[in-house]
């Protein structure tokens, strides 16, 4: 029987980690489709840039501190400092669970420079014309 609960966590545990890899490409996603879609429309409609650009400022923001928690969670889960492993070639459970938050730590790496050069036309340029 507790064969069985081990093997439930550890499968939450690796449900965990495939969430977590997705999270930061996914809220880069989420944050290139608003940039552009808000400032096609300001743009289209003829409103005012400079009320969109600043939410979507306040918005890379909030997207960038969400990767960095990702991030952070991902690296702990790496546990390099404690393990001193940077390559998990046994295939044990435990090298899996950090092979998974070194992915995920990297992505998150990757998503946050794609929501900063997102973020770039923001602050570089004036308006629509």
């Amino acid at each position: 029987m507790s064969e069985r609960k081990e093997q439930l966590e550890e499968f939450a545990e690796e449900r965990a980690s495939l969430l977590k890899i997705t999270t930061g490409p996914l809220i880069w996603a989420i944050h290139f489709v608003i940039c552009y879609g808000l400032v096609a429309v300001n743009c289209a409609k003829g409103w005012d840039i400079g009320m969109a650009r600043t939410g979507l400022l306040v918005f890379s923001v909030g997207a960038l501190v969400a990767i960095v928690w990702v991030g952070w969670g991902s690296w702990r889960q790496w546990n390099l400092h404690e393990t001193g492993d940077y390559f998990n070639s046994w295939g044990r459970a435990e090298d899996r669970h950090h092979f998974l938050g070194h992915a995920a730590f990297l992505l998150a790496i990757i998503s946050f420079l794609g929501v900063v050069f997102v973020s770039l036309p923001l602050v570089m340029l004036g308006g629509c014309s």
